[in-house]
């Protein structure tokens, strides 16, 4: 903890009563991560199939079938399943034959949306005000080039939207004012919005980082990741680790 005055000896433009100093918080080069992560697997003789949606799924005795459709239909069997996929996981498991709809969790969707700023950053670290209920506020990140951009907001959608509307320039622009009283709005742009998956209602969400293998489903092999939402991708090796854990591999 580092008082006020402290914080603004660092970041001269940062407006605080006191402020949590956390040297080792960075950011990620995701693609570079993604792309060494999809080595490794090549590496191992795993394949990527894009474009294939697992339509339906059957529960066997000593494994579990995926039925998929791309550009033809297959199926897959395999004594092991692990279902990460982002803000359909639940749909999947709904898919699988023999799984009870009562442990597949209802879902909604919190989009954020960035705006970016143009010009030179104000700030050399990243600056993450205090949280708001479905998000962590408005803060101010840096990308690997050094621009500044500022998100995400918590906007509770029925289905996922992934444009970003100009009309909430000003609504940022209070929100960073709490920070950075200088801000202008001239430099601010409309950037990128992503969408977060919630377990439960907006008015009620449960916990995310839902990890649920055979302990809770009884179903051998089977791991489903609900609500895997920020830091996900930043947190990826560690989850599976747990996964990995949470299954016996020969």
């Amino acid at each position: 903890m580092i008082d006020g005055d402290y914080a603004k000896s660092l970041e001269p433009e940062l407006r605080c009563v006191a402020a949590l100093s956390s040297p080792s918080t960075g950011i990620i080069d995701s693609h570079g991560l993604l792309t060494a992560l999809l080595g490794d697997i090549e590496n191992a003789g795993g394949v990527l199939a894009l474009c294939s949606s697992v339509e339906s799924g059957e529960i066997g005795s000593s494994a579990i079938a995926l039925n998929v459709q791309g550009q033809d239909s297959s199926t897959i069997s395999a004594r092991f399943v692990i279902s990460a996929a982002g803000l359909d996981s639940p749909l999947i498991a709904e898919r699988i034959a023999g799984f009870s709809d009562d442990l597949v969790p209802r879902r909604c969707f919190a989009k954020g949306s960035y705006f970016t700023l143009s010009g030179k950053s104000p700030f050399q670290r990243l600056i993450y005000p205090v949280p708001e209920s479905g998000g962590l506020g408005v803060d101010l990140t840096l990308d690997l080039q050094g621009q500044a951009r500022f998100g995400p907001d918590v906007e509770w959608i029925e289905t996922p939207d992934y444009t970003v509307d100009s009309g909430k320039t000003e609504r940022f622009l209070q929100a960073i004012k709490t920070y950075w009283p200088c801000c202008d709005k001239a430099r601010l742009q409309p950037g990128y919005a992503g969408v977060r998956r919630k377990l439960g209602t907006p008015e009620k969400f449960a916990d995310d980082f839902v990890i649920q293998s055979s302990e809770t489903h009884g179903i051998g092999g089977l791991v489903n990741l609900f609500g895997i939402e920020s830091p996900g991708l930043t947190s990826c090796l560690a989850i599976a680790d747990e996964v990995v854990s949470r299954i016996e591999i020969d």
